[in-house]
């Protein structure tokens, strides 16, 4: 276990004694219209810790802000909802500024070191890319995962890839039998062609070691899609199948959670893929909001989503104040830009191939 100092940065609340913040007004509360229906001005959230003052120099910290909701604050105590959930009566914070103006504060440098140096004026490589050096962010990571292993909650976001190579399928099982991974995310697909794989040894019916195409290899996954939807759903097919490798296996064997959010393309589906959207938004937030570390690879759109979902900061039970770190691992800087733009700004990239990623990641986790 890492030393959480060598790990986690220290938090720095804001200091409410300055003028702006110590002459700061009581926030205000507005009932909600309409079940679903928030009050004109209501304010909305960040993903960043964000404070509303009560009065005589009280700031109550939201408990786990995130993007696109709104503040309720019942008897001194404040509740972080989408808008959908809002009921009609409930007390909506309300106000657009941020910076005390209204009594609601955004702290956005609560984790960030002050920096002495001084950068030059020009400099290149100011943004993350392909050509950026990671040695540091595996390093880190090695790090953090070590330390959340025991004390944190560690959520995965896949996309496919990570299943349709021999090498990183087989290190994806050993990190979630290890314990790296406390919850998982991920579409039909990812779930259909590791099962496939368990079964036939192809992904889309192709071998995962020697990628050679297989004789009606393309009906693999529709074959496996139909053998557990015929058993009633992958733990059932799990054992009745006698299959004994992968990624659903791990977390079958394990008991790891994990959701399965459906899409408009998918095949079958399987029996665990939830067809519902909002659904499948509340049950990817039940980790989302326990998450001390997500890593999304390889697949844009849950990326996205969940990172829209994940605070990037976690009140401990002891009050300590901690980021939660956000890996985006990706061939292109796309999915990583499109998590900053979207609000998610701790989205770290590591721009490599994913099957690439899992397997370094493993080899160097193993071996404690």
């Amino acid at each position: 276990m890492s030393d959480l100092h060598d790990v986690i940065p220290a938090y720095t609340p804001p200091d409410f004694s300055i003028p702006k913040l110590a002459n700061a007004p009581v926030a205000q509360v507005a009932p909600a219209p309409a079940d679903g229906v928030v009050p004109a001005n209501f304010h909305a959230t960040s993903n960043h810790p964000e404070y509303v003052h009560l009065g005589e120099g009280r700031w109550l910290l939201a408990p786990e802000s995130r993007m696109d909701s709104v503040l309720l604050l019942r008897g001194g105590e404040l509740e972080v909802v989408e808008p959908r959930r809002v009921r009609a009566g409930d007390p909506v914070v309300v106000g657009r500024s941020e910076n005390g103006e209204e009594g609601i504060f955004i702290h956005i440098h609560g984790f960030h070191a002050i920096s002495t140096a001084m950068p030059d004026k020009f400099s290149f490589r100011n943004r993350g890319t392909r050509e950026t050096p990671f040695s540091r962010s595996y390093d880190e990571l090695y790090k953090v995962l070590r330390h959340d292993r025991d004390e944190g909650y560690i959520v995965w976001v896949l996309g496919p890839a990570v299943a349709f190579d021999s090498d990183s399928r087989k290190a994806m099982q050993g990190l979630i039998e290890n314990g790296y991974c406390h919850a998982l995310c991920a579409g039909n697909a990812l779930a259909v062609h590791d099962l496939e794989a368990a079964r036939f040894g192809t992904g889309l019916g192709q071998d995962i070691y020697t990628q050679s195409f297989q004789p009606l290899g393309h009906y693999n996954h529709l074959d496996i899609i139909n053998e557990v939807r015929q058993l009633g759903g992958i733990s059932t097919a799990i054992e009745k199948l006698r299959l004994t490798s992968g990624i659903m296996f791990a977390c079958e064997r394990t008991r790891v959670p994990y959701v399965l959010a459906g899409s408009i393309r998918d095949d079958g589906p399987l029996p665990e893929v939830i067809a519902d959207t909002y659904q499948a938004q509340d049950a990817m937030r039940v980790h989302a909001r326990k998450a001390t570390t997500v890593i999304a690879v390889a697949t844009q759109l849950h990326s996205i989503a969940f990172g829209n979902m994940v605070p990037s900061y976690q009140v401990q039970p002891d009050g300590r104040v901690r980021p939660v770190f956000f890996y985006i691992v990706d061939m292109t800087e796309f999915c990583a830009d499109k998590l900053a733009n979207r609000g998610s700004a701790q989205a770290e990239a590591i721009l490599t191939n994913a099957q690439d990623f899992i397997v370094n990641l493993w080899n160097n986790l193993k071996l404690l």
